[in-house]
C-alpha cells in the first residue's frame, strides 16, 4: 500500500503552481482526495465543534462492524429510555420500539437522527460510552490529532463538547469511503421508515445542486455553526470538502462547491501509459509468462498541468522464476516530473505462477531436446 502523506508531501512540492482558490467563508476548511491525500486546507487543524458530523465516525464503525459480521443490515435495533431521550433532530423512537439496521442507518444518514445514532451505539459497544471509548480509539488509529467524541450524534453533553477539526473530519471522511455500501444511504435524497409511516428528507441539500455528490454528512447547532464532509465523484477522481463553522447554510453549499470545484478543476487520477507493462517470461512455471500490475494507481491523485509532463521508467527483470505469488512485487514504475522524481510504485505479479513439478520438468527437458534436434 502506497502511503497516502508521503504522496500528499510530493503533491505539495508542485503546489505554487495551482491557481488559487479564493477566500472561504468558514472559519476552517480542507480538501482531500478520497485516498487521504490533502489537496488544499485553510486553518484546517484548528479545533472546533463539528455537530452532526460527528456521525461520520458513527457510521465508519458500524459499517467496520457489518463488514466483520458482528452485525447485518437485518439485526433488529432497540431504542432504549436514554437513547429515545436525545433532543435535536430524531425519528421519535419509542423505548423499546425495535427498528432493523437498515433503518436505522437511513435515519442516521438521511435524517441526522440523534436517538438512532445512540440506539446503535448501545447495541454495538453495549453503552454509548464504551462506543464513545471505540470512537476515540479509531480516531487516534487514522491519525486524528485534534479529536476528542463525547458522544455518537454530535450534541452537547453536560459541560463537555465534542471537539476535532477539518484534517480529522477529512481523514474520517476518507476511511468511510472505503465502505462504499455507505453512499447508497447517504446519498438517498428522500426515503421512509416504519413502513413508509415515516418520511425522511436529506439534510444535505447539495445532492440536488451538485453534480457528482455522493454524500456524506452536514451538522449544525449554533455553538458549531455550519458544517459539512461532502464527498463527490468524477471521471474516477474522489473528492472530500469539509467545511467548519461556516455562518449559513448558504455559505457551507457555497464554500463545500468552491472546494470541490477547485478539485475537479487542478487534479485528475494518476493512469500508468497503455500498454507500458508487457508481460515478463517465467522459466520452470507452469505458465510461460506472467502479467505485471501497478498497485493502487487508481489512488493516486496529480495534478493536471503535471499530467502531460510526467515521465515513467520502468524497471522490470527479463525473465522471473517459478514459484511467483500473486501480488509479489517483481519491478517498480518511477514517475518524474521535470527531471525529479514524483513517486514510485511497485510493481507485482497479477497472478500465482506455480513451479514446474518433476513430470513438468521432464516434458520441458525433452521438448527441449525435441525443438533442439529439429533445429
Amino acid at each position: 500500500m502506497i502511503c497516502a502523506a508521503a504522496l500528499g508531501g510530493l503533491l505539495l512540492v508542485q503546489a505554487a503552481a495551482l491557481p488559487e482558490m479564493g477566500a472561504l467563508n468558514a472559519k476552517s476548511a480542507a480538501l482531500y482526495a478520497a485516498n487521504g491525500q490533502e489537496l488544499y486546507s485553510v486553518n484546517a487543524d484548528e479545533p472546533l465543534q463539528p455537530a452532526s458530523v460527528t456521525k461520520i465516525m458513527t457510521m465508519l464503525l458500524t459499517m467496520e462492524a457489518l463488514e466483520r459480521g458482528e452485525v447485518t443490515l437485518d439485526t433488529m435495533i432497540t431504542g432504549s429510555e436514554y437513547a429515545c431521550s436525545m433532543g435535536g433532530t430524531q425519528v421519535w423512537l419509542e423505548p423499546g420500539e425495535q427498528l432493523s439496521l437498515d433503518e436505522m442507518l437511513k435515519a442516521i444518514a438521511v435524517g441526522s437522527a440523534n436517538d438512532c445514532a445512540v440506539a446503535v451505539a448501545e447495541h454495538l459497544a453495549g453503552t454509548e460510552a464504551a462506543f464513545v471509548e471505540r470512537m476515540n480509539a479509531r480516531a487516534l488509529e487514522l491519525g486524528c490529532t485534534s479529536t476528542q467524541f463525547i458522544n455518537a450524534n454530535g450534541l452537547d453533553g453536560m459541560g463537555q463538547k465534542t471537539m476535532t477539526s477539518a484534517h480529522d473530519i477529512a481523514l474520517i471522511s476518507c476511511e468511510l469511503l472505503r465502505h462504499p455500501k455507505i453512499l447508497e444511504y447517504t446519498g438517498i435524497w428522500m426515503d421512509s421508515i416504519r413502513g413508509g409511516k415515516f418520511s425522511l428528507a436529506n439534510t444535505n441539500k447539495m445532492l440536488k445542486s451538485y453534480p457528482g455528490l455522493t454524500g456524506l454528512k452536514t451538522g449544525y447547532i449554533s455553538e458549531a455553526g455550519y458544517c459539512i464532509s461532502a464527498s463527490a465523484e468524477r471521471d474516477g477522481l474522489s473528492l472530500v470538502a469539509v467545511v467548519m463553522a461556516a455562518p449559513t447554510k448558504e455559505t457551507r453549499m457555497a464554500d463545500a462547491s468552491a472546494l470541490l470545484n477547485y478539485g475537479f478543476a487542478n487534479f485528475t487520477v494518476y493512469e500508468p501509459p497503455a500498454g507500458l507493462l508487457e508481460p515478463v517470461p517465467v522459466t520452470l512455471g507452469t505458465t510461460s509468462t506472467v502479467q505485471p500490475v501497478v498497485q493502487d494507481t487508481e489512488s493516486i491523485v496529480i495534478e493536471k498541468a503535471q499530467a502531460g509532463t510526467l515521465e515513467t521508467q520502468l524497471s522490470l527483470p527479463e525473465s522471473l522464476t517459478a514459484p511467483i505469488e500473486a501480488g509479489q512485487q517483481i519491478g517498480e514504475l518511477t514517475v518524474l516530473s521535470g527531471g525529479e522524481t514524483l513517486l514510485t510504485l511497485p510493481v507485482t505479479a497479477a497472478e500465482s505462477v506455480g513451479a514446474l513439478g518433476i513430470s513438468g520438468l521432464l516434458r520441458a527437458f525433452l521438448g527441449g531436446l525435441a525443438s533442439g534436434g529439429a533445429a
